[in-house]
C-alpha cells in the first residue's frame, strides 16, 4: 500500500449552505466550492440525497451532479449516498451512465439503503423493514450492473424486473463506476457490502474501536462467501466536521462564529474536530496504519473555504502525500 493511492473526498450536504441562501444562487454555491476543490487538488466532491429536510430548500442530488459533471474537469463526482427507495434501480442505472459519460467517466456512485422513514414517507416512497430494505438493495445492485455490463439484461427478482432493457452508452469506467455502499447494519447491509462495494461507507463513527469491530464484521462476511477482504477500499470519516485553524485564537473565533447558540463548546467538539493542521494529521495516522486509504472530509465552516484550504496547504504534506 503506497501513500500515492491515498484520496480525499469533499462532502457537500444541503445544509452545509445555510437554510437562508436565495434558491437561484445554491447552484452557485455548491458549483463554486466544487471548483476550489478541483482547484485545490482533492479528488473527490460527494453530494447528499435527499429530498426534503423540514422547509430547508434542497436541489436534487443527481440533476445537481450532472451540472457539476459539466462544471468540472478533473475531481470525481460522487453521492453520498443515493437513496435506493427513490428511484427504480433500472432507471437510477440509465442516471449514473449518462452522468459516467457526461463527466468523463468520474462518477463515483454511492448507493445505501434509505435511512430517514418520515422523509420517504413524505414522497409517498415505502419504508419497510431493514431486512427487506437492504434485500431491495441488493436487487437494485444487481440490475445496475447487468444494465452497465450487458448488451441485454433480463432480471428476475422479489422486487424489481427487467425484460430484454438496454443501457446505452454504457458508463465509461468498466466494468462500471465504482461501487461505494454506506452503512453499518451488521446482520445484513455489511453482508451486502461484502458481496459487492468496491468501497464500504461506515459514515463517522465516534471511536477507533468501533471501526475496527465493524472491519472485522465486514471481513467475517467476506470470508462466509469466499471474497478477498481487500479487495474493498477501505474509507473513514476522521471526525463528523472539521474545523481547522493555524492558532488558537483564530480557532476559538471561527467556534463562536459556527457554533449554535445555547450549545456548549463541550457538546459542540463531541461532533466536531476543532483544532489545528497537525493535530488533525495526527488524527489520520491511526486510519493510515490500519490501511484506510481514502477519506471523506466534512467541513463545518462551509461555505467559508478556510478549513478546505488550509487542510489542502498543509495537511497532505505532512502525511507525505
Amino acid at each position: 500500500m503506497t501513500l500515492a493511492k491515498i484520496s480525499f473526498g469533499v462532502f457537500l450536504p444541503f445544509y452545509a449552505f445555510g437554510s437562508q441562501i436565495i434558491a437561484s444562487s445554491m447552484y452557485d454555491r455548491i458549483r463554486d466550492i466544487a471548483l476550489e476543490s478541483e482547484r485545490l487538488g482533492y479528488d473527490s466532491v460527494w453530494l447528499d440525497d435527499h429530498l426534503m429536510f423540514g422547509r430547508t430548500p434542497i436541489l436534487e442530488c443527481w440533476t445537481t451532479l450532472s451540472a457539476l459533471s459539466v462544471s468540472t474537469r478533473r475531481v470525481r463526482l460522487g453521492t453520498m449516498v443515493t437513496s435506493n427507495a427513490f428511484r427504480n434501480p433500472a432507471l437510477t442505472a440509465k442516471m449514473a451512465a449518462t452522468v459516467d459519460v457526461i463527466s468523463g467517466g468520474r462518477l463515483e456512485f454511492g448507493l445505501g439503503a434509505g435511512i430517514q422513514e418520515d422523509e420517504h414517507a413524505a414522497y409517498g416512497f415505502s419504508f419497510p423493514k431493514t431486512s427487506t430494505r437492504v434485500d431491495c438493495l441488493k436487487e437494485a445492485i444487481e440490475v445496475m450492473q447487468l444494465l452497465w455490463t450487458r448488451e441485454e439484461a433480463t432480471y428476475s427478482g422479489t422486487h424489481y424486473r427487467l425484460a430484454k432493457a438496454v443501457c446505452k452508452p454504457r458508463p465509461i469506467q468498466k466494468p462500471h463506476p465504482p461501487i461505494t455502499i454506506g452503512g453499518i447494519g451488521e446482520k445484513h447491509l455489511l453482508r451486502v457490502t461484502a458481496r459487492y462495494a468496491d468501497r464500504f461507507d461506515f459514515s463517522y463513527l465516534p471511536t477507533m474501536e468501533t471501526f475496527k469491530h465493524k472491519l472485522e464484521v465486514l471481513k467475517k462476511h467476506c470470508t462466509s462467501i469466499g471474497r478477498d477482504f481487500e479487495e474493498i477500499e477501505k474509507s473513514c470519516w476522521p471526525e463528523g466536521q472539521i474545523i481547522l485553524s493555524e492558532d488558537r485564537a483564530s480557532l476559538e473565533e471561527k467556534i463562536q462564529q459556527i457554533k449554535p447558540e445555547g450549545v456548549s463548546r463541550r457538546d459542540f467538539a463531541r461532533s466536531h474536530f476543532l483544532g489545528t493542521p497537525d493535530e488533525f494529521a495526527a488524527k489520520l495516522k491511526p486510519y493510515l496504519d490500519l490501511g484506510v486509504t481514502h477519506f471523506m472530509l466534512y467541513f463545518a465552516d462551509l461555505p467559508n473555504l478556510g478549513s478546505l484550504r488550509l487542510f489542502s496547504e498543509t495537511i497532505r504534506s505532512k502525511i507525505g502525500c
